[in-house]
């Protein structure tokens, strides 16, 4: 089923974007962080909450940013603190800010810089919370590094618990953390997925000759994962037999960016893709390991597809569920137009 855009608009960004993600410590708001990489411009950050009536975005918050924002992230336990890993010229780097206490869209307050991820030798591509709960540690990865860091907020410092350096023959572009296992994060690049443990630092498992755009760990269910896949779509995979996907999607018409679980409604799956279309997946999320088929060949679902939002004139770069409202998602197209759409008529029925 294909259509227009029936959700709710932002107008507050006004330069080219790729990043959104939602502030999961406010629990009393539906509320975005979005975040701005214009070239010429001086970047911004905006906060971004969903009305009582649901029927707007406000700019809770507008706060200027030093450099172009590649990758943001909010920290899980409290709302005011979020990772940006930026560029500025030839100026490259990673910092936790803290939102000033008083705030609103009638000005712009000084973000206050906590932390920065120094010692990188590579350029970094993005910074992860655990996203299981309050945890003392975060990881940083660069194009070939992978590192772990105990951070004391109070004292305005990090520490480098462990790094370590990559064996991949092409360069990182990302990573998540396992919401499962605090001590399990997993990378991807050109040519390959890998796990990895971070107690050891080295390798746990890794699934070869695929190029993965994004993944997403299933949040309600262990060893699922969905990757991102360029022009070939989505793939579900149980990481404990990582031979063969035991789902597969169809993605987009061009590159299949971004890839999301819904955070309670696990059969739910989010993607964009640079085909200016953002897609809403219905698939049924047990792997073979976990029936008792035992079938040794992916699943290919007849009508997986439930829905595509087509109201988008750029690519769309940015998703993220809400974690107060699970129904709720926001979008981000590389124009900077975020909009908020309801899937409450899509929800599986119990």
């Amino acid at each position: 089923m294909q259509g227009g855009s029936t959700g709710i608009v932002y107008g507050g960004l006004k330069y080219q974007a790729r990043c959104i993600t939602d502030v999961k410590a406010d629990t009393d708001n539906v509320c975005f962080l979005a975040g701005t990489l214009s070239l010429r411009e001086e970047n911004e950050v905006h906060l971004i909450r969903l009305s009582p009536s649901s029927a707007e975005l406000i700019c809770e918050g507008l706060f200027y940013h030093p450099g172009e924002i590649w990758h943001l992230a909010s920290c899980p336990f409290d709302g005011r603190l979020f990772s940006a890993v930026f560029a500025s010229g030839e100026t490259d780097g990673a910092v936790v800010w803290k939102i000033p206490e008083l705030y609103g869209p009638s000005n712009s307050p000084q973000l206050e810089k906590l932390v920065s991820f120094d010692g990188h030798p590579c350029k970094i591509k993005s910074v992860l919370w655990w996203p299981g709960g309050k945890h003392d540690k975060v990881i940083s990865i660069d194009e070939q590094n992978i590192f772990l860091w105990d951070l004391n907020f109070s004292m305005q410092i990090t520490e480098a618990k462990s790094k370590e350096s990559v064996e991949v023959l092409h360069s990182i572009s990302g990573g998540v953390w396992d919401p499962h296992d605090r001590n399990s994060v997993a990378t991807f690049c050109d040519s390959s997925f890998q796990c990895w443990d971070l107690r050891s630092m080295k390798k746990t498992s890794s699934i070869e000759h695929i190029h993965v755009r994004d993944a997403d760990y299933n949040p309600n269910k262990r060893h699922i994962i969905a990757t991102a896949e360029d022009e070939i779509g989505i793939h579900l995979w149980d990481l404990r037999m990582p031979k063969i996907p035991f789902i597969e999607l169809p993605g987009h018409a061009h590159w299949t960016w971004a890839v999301r679980h819904n955070p309670q409604h696990d059969q739910l799956i989010l993607s964009s893709g640079t085909d200016s279309t953002v897609n809403l997946w219905l698939a049924c999320t047990a792997s073979n390991s976990d029936s008792e088929s035992g079938v040794d060949s992916p699943n290919r679902s007849s009508e997986p597809l439930v829905h595509s939002y087509t109201d988008y004139e750029n690519s769309v770069y940015g998703i993220s569920w809400s974690s107060r409202e699970p129904s709720l998602f926001a979008s981000l197209s590389y124009d900077g137009r975020v909009v908020v759409e309801s899937v409450e008529a899509y929800l599986p029925r119990k």
